[in-house]
């Protein structure tokens, strides 16, 4: 599938590190380094506008090398790009660590992952259909 993007940084395309990546890099598009501080949440700029089809989404995840070595994440993991947005992606990062992070032009900050999503309507009803498991969540389930 082919997706249609504007690139206004100087930064390459995203583009997958290896044949089976799901994700695909994104990088910073910045006119001087900035520093995130202990946890401080900043919206970065990517440079980057995407027109993604219909029936698909864009989602923004965190790089795991920059969450284990450093703390660094995406806030509202996983972040949409729907397909009616036009403007810039920005990601939203927060430094989870007890030190300073400096974010420099170009470095690759996040993973983006474009999927299939159904719309849905709703329908309100008094009762849902029983199963075994029924309302046990958040680990009520034995694993």
């Amino acid at each position: 599938m082919k997706v249609r993007i504007i690139n206004r940084s100087s930064n390459p395309l995203p583009e997958y590190s290896t044949a089976q990546s799901a994700g695909m890099d994104l990088r910073a598009n910045l006119s001087s380094p900035v520093l995130l501080k202990p946890l401080q949440r900043m919206l970065i700029p990517t440079g980057l506008f995407i027109e993604v089809p219909v029936g698909f989404e864009a989602q923004i995840r965190p790089r795991s090398g920059l969450a284990l070595k450093h703390g660094i994440t995406v806030l509202n993991t996983p972040g949409t790009i729907d397909s009616d947005y036009r403007g810039e992606i920005g990601i939203i990062l927060i430094n989870l660590s007890d030190c300073d992070f400096e974010i420099k032009h170009g470095e690759r900050i996040c993973q983006m992952i474009v999927s299939k999503h159904e719309s849905v309507t709703l329908v309100n009803v008094e009762f849902l259909v029983e199963t075994v498991r029924g309302s046990g969540g958040f680990g009520h389930t034995g694993k």
